[in-house]
């Protein structure tokens, strides 16, 4: 499964706990530069991952935007890892990738 991740300038541990749910593959964008809202989903991304508290404001509104015009899930974190595995444990369920974990 690949995730895009938007927002945070650093990960830290953060992909250590993406593997831990089966996210092998990540493309990481800062999401601080206004020309960011003229972006591109990937087109190998499974899953979005929004790091709020580390986002130029109109991104956030313009990515959950263009998550559900291309189905594709997307989860709204801050940049803190317990905060990632509870947002990634309540997606779970939605059936819409294949995220277990």
């Amino acid at each position: 499964m690949t995730a895009l991740l938007i927002g945070a300038d650093r990960l830290g541990n953060i992909p250590n706990t993406l593997m831990e749910y089966g996210i092998r593959d990540y493309i990481h964008w800062t999401g601080r530069k206004k020309g960011m809202r003229n972006f591109e989903i990937p087109t190998e991304t499974d899953m979005i991952i929004v790091f709020y508290d580390f986002i130029e404001h109109n991104i956030t509104k313009i990515v959950k935007e263009k998550a559900k015009q291309n189905n594709i899930p997307c989860v709204f974190s801050r940049r803190a890892c317990s905060d990632l595995v509870k947002q990634l444990n309540n997606c779970s369920g939605c059936k819409l990738c294949s995220l277990q974990s």
